[in-house]
């Protein structure tokens, strides 16, 4: 799946996607690391992996979009 970076915290490596349709998703250290990045900037495409469990949906990976 790809979303939009929006926030990112480089001492947590925690911080938020925004998905295509607008809904925001946090995103935890261990999910960043798993991509194996050393920065994310606000507004870089990514590809992220989910967890979908309903309601306690969450990201497993963060990694570049790449074409």
């Amino acid at each position: 799946m790809q979303a939009t970076a929006y926030t990112y915290d480089s001492e947590t490596h925690s911080g938020q996607v925004l998905l295509d349709d607008g809904t925001p998703l946090p995103f935890d250290g261990p999910a960043f690391d798993a991509g194996g990045l050393r920065l994310l900037r606000p507004g870089q495409r990514v590809r992220i992996e989910v967890d979908d469990e309903g309601d306690a949906r969450r990201i497993t990976l963060v990694t570049l979009q790449t074409f």
